[in-house]
């Protein structure tokens, strides 16, 4: 009695080992287990050679808990049948459910969860040779496995990922919580490097309407002047009509051509000076476009349509923004756009992009269809608005504030909260009128 009773107790430590090893090794960080790899821990070097073959790990696992448990129960019940006779059965199993249950399942599989790396390095040394011990019944399991799948018209292809890998970034970035504007920042900025195989320059570039040129027929002098009065220090050079640029101009080669000439305006040739400019597709993606900012050596691109037509400019800096949010120097025209108001709404300027909103904000307004807030009104109500209108988009009310011709300059966003209230507000509130979507 003694004797079976202790060997119970071995299998049922077996167990608790086995059921344990299965939820460490399966929750292990892998990201961690990698960096200590680098780092020369050889227990990390062993857990990620398991991670990597988890079939067998598995399959070795589930044979050896099922094995102990087994035997464990078939123990028990031949000791009870002899003290209790044919009611043993019965006894054996309520007491070994309990107890595999209790100590061999929910005990070591709570504490593995809880310090899942821990237990991974510590147990990850015993587990490869007891892979290599069931790797003949792990072998023959998985063919049987695979017959009867393939008797219904499955199949298991271990090399399709059942989630991109970039789907399951994004969640692991969703899941770094808190709320205070540090992490906020983290969150919009790892979220943003993910983007930028994804978005393309169309939606970040400077519009043509606002972009600052020089006309190259302008006397040297008046060249110089708008040079000097802008903030930037790369200039298209266009000359004949804005869509025809034959350069780019860089402040320091005017600089350097100055001092050369000693200060005679008059002798300088901009067109000389200017850079040949460089037109990038308005469909280049972001990655693709940073790359090749790198290899040309370049902070500074012309966006062209399907047509051929001047849409804007892109620089190295634009791309840099959208992962680290604004950069602003000395010399940059602030640009108010968003500007939260006491009652929760923002007045929002048309012009502002949903992407920077939605980052700001943690929002998550559809961006597909349009680049800015304007945008995104005009595709939704499919039509120009008048000042006073209100529309209800996603939840959001949208009221248009100005209008200057047919653009759209300023908006009054308001966040979601109960949409009925919210409507019927608006309908007795504005003069215009409210659509919903």
């Amino acid at each position: 009695m003694l004797m079976i009773s202790g060997a119970i107790l071995i299998l049922l430590i077996l167990s608790a080992f086995f059921s344990g090893s299965e939820t460490a090794l399966t929750a292990a960080s892998k990201p961690l287990m990698h960096q200590l790899d680098t780092q020369g821990n050889r227990r990390a070097a062993l857990v990620n050679r398991l991670q990597e073959r988890k079939g067998p790990l598995l399959g070795a696992i589930l044979i050896g808990n099922n094995l102990v448990n087994i035997l464990a129960s078939a123990l028990a019940t031949s000791v009870l049948i002899g003290l209790f006779g044919e009611a043993g059965i019965a006894y054996a199993t309520i007491l070994m459910t309990l107890l595999i249950v209790m100590f061999s399942e929910i005990l070591p599989k709570t504490y593995a969860m809880h310090n899942a790396d821990r237990f991974a390095l510590a147990i990850a040394p015993v587990m490869r040779p007891v892979v290599r011990l069931f790797s003949p019944l792990t072998w023959a399991t998985q063919i049987i496995v695979r017959g009867v799948l393939g008797l219904f018209g499955m199949s298991l292809n271990p090399d399709e990922p059942f989630v991109a890998a970039t789907e399951e970034l994004r969640g692991a970035i969703a899941l770094h919580e808190g709320d205070d504007k540090a992490v906020q920042n983290e969150r919009a900025m790892l979220h943003s490097v993910l983007d930028l195989a994804e978005v393309e320059v169309e939606e970040i570039m400077v519009h043509r309407k606002t972009v600052i040129s020089v006309n190259a027929d302008d006397p040297a002098d008046v060249i110089l002047d708008q040079i000097l009065a802008s903030p930037h220090t790369r200039l298209p050079l266009w000359r004949g009509e804005t869509d025809n640029v034959i350069g780019v101009v860089h402040v320091k080669e005017i600089l350097r051509a100055l001092n050369n000439r000693e200060g005679d305006i008059e002798a300088l040739n901009f067109e000389a000076l200017a850079t040949a400019p460089w037109f990038v597709p308005e469909t280049t993606r972001l990655l693709d476009q940073l790359d090749a900012f790198r290899t040309r050596r370049e902070h500074f691109a012309l966006v062209v349509d399907e047509y051929g037509s001047l849409m804007g400019v892109v620089t190295l800096e634009d791309i840099l923004e959208e992962i680290v949010g604004d950069i602003s120097d000395e010399h940059d025209i602030a640009v108010p756009g968003l500007n939260p108001q006491p009652d929760g709404s923002l007045i929002v300027d048309g012009q502002f992009t949903i992407r920077d909103l939605n980052r700001q904000m943690e929002w998550s307004l559809p961006d597909e269809e349009a680049a800015t807030i304007a945008g995104l009104v005009l595709h939704e109500s499919r039509r120009i608005p008048e000042e006073g209108q209100v529309f209800i988009f996603y939840g959001f009310r949208f009221e248009i504030l100005r209008r200057q011709r047919h653009q759209i300059t300023s908006i009054r966003l308001s966040p979601p909260r109960n949409t009925e209230e919210a409507i019927k507000e608006n309908i007795e509130s504005s003069p215009q009128g409210i659509e919903t979507k």
